[in-house]
């Protein structure tokens, strides 16, 4: 029989791809979903693509009550990915008490019914914001935590350490803490995608969605940072090497791993906001408007992955080129607009 995995917010982007690479590695996947970020037509995505729609609990995680009725439906789960969290910098600076109120208390329900019903493993999405603005470059697991630019990143530091004090205090419990870089791209199907509701606050989607005329212009913060051209660096890492290191993660904790493990998720490889520009432009052979815009406070200069252990440990790596991640994603774009039209 299979093994059956609960995912927090597994109808949002990074959640449906994990679904499909865990269904694709046979675990039998439950989503726990609230649709603040997400739709549940994402599910039908997933379906189109594995042939299994993942079974569905609509509860909020940080509803104690609704939880605790949906982990005793699914109290036979051997592990849970916990991606349900509101993940958006900006509005965390506005409203910081919703976000302290929503990730913390989300994930405290979410470690207190793994415990009351003897669910061992978590795989925590946590982020690169950890790290703040670092003093070398690239960033390795060892990097010293700097204070978090944002109650966001607040969140994932205070997720970390809870987590942490929560094996500590259970030996039975394990925990692999995923520090993700910045996801891109969709699934070369185009059935699923990301698909920010109202304005995206990532580059990305904002990007494809000017390509299509749907935003009139990208603005591009900043060209006189410090970095080899002057724009700001990232490390990009494709949506589907970024979901397939979480059955990586969770394989290597059914298999015996103990306590809390940490991994780098990126590619290794920096990738200045020009450089991904020119990438898109060059694989997809659509023009860009775009402008040179102030820069943007908090924005951190240049931040890239070294992902060595994740390679060594978990036996994965991101494989994905930049150019086909951008094309993927486009495609998604694409046929979002079909849809809408």
């Amino acid at each position: 029989m299979a093994q059956k995995i609960i995912v927090t917010g597994g109808a949002g982007y990074i959640g449906t791809h994990t679904t499909v690479e865990l269904q694709k590695a046979g675990f039998d996947v439950v989503v726990f979903d609230n649709f603040i970020n997400s739709d549940p037509s994402s599910l039908d995505g997933v379906q189109r693509i594995t042939g299994t729609k993942p079974e569905l609990e609509r509860v909020d995680c940080a509803d104690d009550v609704a939880i605790a009725d949906a982990f005793a439906k699914h109290s036979d789960a051997v592990g849970v990915i916990h991606f349900a969290a509101l993940k958006a910098v900006g509005e965390s600076v506005e409203k910081p008490l919703m976000y302290y109120q929503n990730n913390i208390r989300g994930l405290m329900n979410v470690l207190d019914n793994m415990n009351k019903h003897g669910i061992a493993n978590i795989v925590f999405s946590s982020s690169a914001t950890v790290y703040g603005v670092p003093d070398v470059l690239p960033v390795t697991e060892e990097t010293p935590l700097k204070p978090a630019t944002s109650p966001y990143g607040q969140t994932k530091v205070m997720g970390e350490n809870i987590i942490s004090d929560a094996v500590r205090a259970n030996p039975n419990m394990r925990a692999t803490l995923l520090r993700y870089f910045n996801p891109v791209g969709a699934h070369p199907s185009a059935e699923i995608g990301e698909l920010p509701l109202g304005t995206p606050n990532n580059l990305l989607p904002y990007l494809t969605q000017t390509a299509a005329g749907i935003r009139e212009v990208l603005s591009v913060f900043g060209d006189d940072y410090d970095t080899p051209d002057g724009f700001c660096v990232r490390d990009y890492i494709d949506i589907n090497d970024l979901a397939s290191a979480h059955v990586a993660a969770l394989k290597h904790m059914l298999g015996g791993a103990n306590g809390v493990n940490i991994f780098n998720l990126g590619t290794g490889r920096g990738v200045s906001v020009m450089e991904l520009i020119k990438t898109f432009q060059d694989a997809t052979g659509v023009k860009l408007n775009y402008k040179i815009a102030a820069r943007r406070p908090g924005d951190v200069p240049a931040i890239w992955a070294d992902a060595t252990l994740a390679n060594k440990v978990l036996g994965w790596r991101a494989n994905v080129p930049l150019a086909d991640t951008l094309r993927n994603a486009w495609k998604w774009q694409v046929k979002v607009c079909e849809k809408n039209n």
